[in-house]
């Protein structure tokens, strides 16, 4: 499949959404249990560090950051959000958009990128793995969902080499 990697837009955001929501109701990529409005999930992203997935005009997938704290001395560390059309997973783009974001995330000086993953959603433990992120610990029932499962997070994170940590 030919795609390309582009600077999301807010013009992509209906799709984006859709995206979004697919991985609510997976019920293992998120925490979240209804999609935000575009101006507070636009105001809680890094505006410099939002990509899409596009074939043909068409969004398949999404990668964004978003700050872990307002904290100055934290201002080089965010938190990686990446979701993937259902029926576009297996096909690669997860990894295209993974190794984009971290390089923009690099040209836009972080220096730790990490994630807070659903210890059942084995495939994007896999992908963080894949592209230099290394589990450093589990947090054990740590989310109590809509429907009373509890579930632990795998946390991953990324250390650049380039902005010299």
């Amino acid at each position: 499949m030919n795609y390309t990697i582009e600077e999301m837009k807010a013009s992509d955001w209906e799709e984006v959404a859709q995206i979004y929501l697919e991985g609510i109701n997976t019920g293992i990529a998120t925490f979240q249990n209804s999609i935000p409005n575009f101006e507070d999930w636009d105001n809680s992203h890094i505006k410099s560090c939002r990509l899409v997935a596009k074939s043909e005009g068409k969004v398949l997938g999404f990668a964004a950051l978003s700050p872990t704290s307002s904290r100055p001395v934290y201002s080089g560390v965010a938190e990686v959000s990446i979701y993937i059309e259902e029926i576009h997973k297996g096909l690669g783009i997860g990894h295209a958009l993974m190794t984009n974001i971290i390089k923009l995330s690099e040209e836009n000086n972080f220096w730790t990128l990490q994630s807070g993953i659903i210890r059942e959603n084995a495939a994007s433990i896999e992908l963080h793995k894949k592209c230099g992120f290394r589990e450093i610990g589990i947090r054990e029932k740590v989310a109590k969902m809509d429907n009373g499962i509890w579930h632990d997070t795998v946390l991953m994170e990324r250390r650049s080499a380039i902005v010299g940590v």
